[in-house]
């Protein structure tokens, strides 16, 4: 069987507005984080996944994202309503630990712009 849209002018009608993703399998397979440090600067937001391993004194940024503000306030809506959506399929999510604030060293500069 034959994709006959290829060659058809209406097409491309049909296709904008779409966007093509790909996912690589290195990208697919993805990284654990048990830690994220967010920081901002008046241009940018700055995401640092960190696994941290029990016992461990030092652990290692595994990714960072950087956002700009517009993209980090929707990042923070698309959270919530997934949150939302899981909660009511799964149940209240429970935090296991308290938020403390962790003692942080990155050997970098504070974000600023």
């Amino acid at each position: 069987m034959t994709d006959d849209n290829n060659n058809n002018p209406n097409n491309d009608k049909a296709n904008q507005g779409q966007l093509n993703i790909e996912l690589s399998e290195e990208i697919a397979e993805g990284i654990y984080s048990n830690l994220a440090i967010i920081t901002h600067s008046n241009s940018e937001f700055v995401v640092d996944f960190i696994k941290v391993m029990p016992g461990t004194p030092k652990a290692k940024v595994k990714s960072r994202i950087l956002l700009t503000p517009q993209h980090a306030k929707r990042l923070m809506r698309a959270f919530n309503d997934n949150i939302a959506k899981f909660e009511q399929q799964h149940g209240v999510i429970k935090d296991v630990e308290p938020v403390n604030v962790v003692p942080m060293s990155f050997g970098g500069p504070d974000a600023q712009a």
